[in-house]
């Protein structure tokens, strides 16, 4: 796998806006001016982006609870999620989304899912769609281990392999499914191995490791688009936060949780990696216009307005 500086430099960025982004939110999450739940991706930001540089505006992804980062990996705008999340007129969803619903059709991203295990078969959907057009794109879903034992996500890759359909389902192992740990909750204490049962292929990679992520997607992104029908990679990762904002975090002690961001950091993975090849000061740049760009987007997200009350009632039902 040989990626120029153009593509490094643009995942890196990628990553450092969506840390930019979480990070930024925890704090401003306290101000009590966030309406609704927020869950975030820090600490995961390897497998969004490294899943997400090798699709295009006409391939489709379903997320979780945990959205951010997969809508900045798709390219989603950190303006206009800003202002979603603040509940404004001018947000991607016209403020009535919010963290856990936000999503933008025109860059394929189907939406954050309030339901554990929800995307998967939505998923399916978009790729038989694009399967029976000819569209040449597919479908992907992000889920997470504890969406991996949903009944719903079985179903959906046993109907993908049976209509041999391009889509791959990305499974985030963070270790737990909100306070509960995936040894636990996973029979086989192995979600890829799992899956294989059902007659796809599946992998587990390093998901702090964006050129682990990048590799298996780029093979599984292919073999879908050459007609081969679907995949199974599961991304061992963490995330630095609890479940959701509020969530004291007490399943883990704070030296573990220490430990996790000073050696398990993709962010910093990724430029010890490319030490030699791509120059600090160009990595640091885009750190400080990630962080510029994010206190814009905040600010104006605060001066924007809310929407009017009389749109209360649109935009809830879709008349066929």
């Amino acid at each position: 796998m040989q990626l120029t500086e153009e593509q490094l430099l643009a995942a890196y960025k990628r990553m450092r806006d969506i840390r930019e982004f979480e990070d930024r939110l925890h704090e401003e999450n306290n101000t009590g001016d966030i309406p609704g739940f927020i869950h975030l991706y820090s600490g995961e930001e390897a497998v969004a982006v490294g899943v997400c540089e090798n699709l295009t505006d006409q391939d489709y992804i379903t997320s979780t609870h945990r959205g951010h980062g997969h809508c900045i990996a798709k390219g989603c705008d950190i303006h206009d999620m800003m202002l979603e999340i603040f509940g404004k007129d001018a947000g991607l969803c016209r403020g009535k989304g919010g963290s856990m619903h936000i999503a933008d059709l025109d860059k394929g991203m189907l939406g954050a899912n309030g339901i554990v295990g929800g995307g998967p078969p939505l998923a399916i959907g978009a790729a038989l769609t694009a399967k029976t057009l000819k569209t040449g794109g597919i479908g992907l879903s992000f889920t997470g281990d504890g969406g991996s034992n949903q009944g719903l996500t079985f179903e959906a890759i046993n109907m993908a392999v049976v209509l041999k359909l391009p889509v791959i389902f990305v499974f985030e192992n963070n270790g737990f499914g909100e306070g509960t740990a995936h040894d636990y909750a996973v029979g086989s204490k192995d979600i890829a191995g799992r899956a294989a049962g059902f007659g796809l292929p599946a992998e587990k990679v390093d998901g702090t490791d964006f050129f682990a992520v990048y590799a298996a997607a780029q093979k599984a992104i292919q073999r879908a688009r050459r007609g081969e029908g679907p995949s199974v990679i599961e991304t061992v990762t963490n995330r630095f936060y609890g479940h959701f904002e509020g969530d004291p975090g007490l399943i883990r002690s704070k030296d573990e949780i220490d430990y996790v961001k000073e050696h398990k950091d993709p962010i910093k993975i990724f430029r010890e990696k490319v030490k030699g090849q791509i120059d600090e000061a160009k990595l640091d740049a885009i750190d400080a216009v990630s962080k510029a760009n994010v206190d814009d987007a905040v600010a104006k997200a605060r001066a924007a307005k809310y929407p009017e009350v009389s749109q209360l009632l649109t935009d809830v039902y879709v008349s066929y």
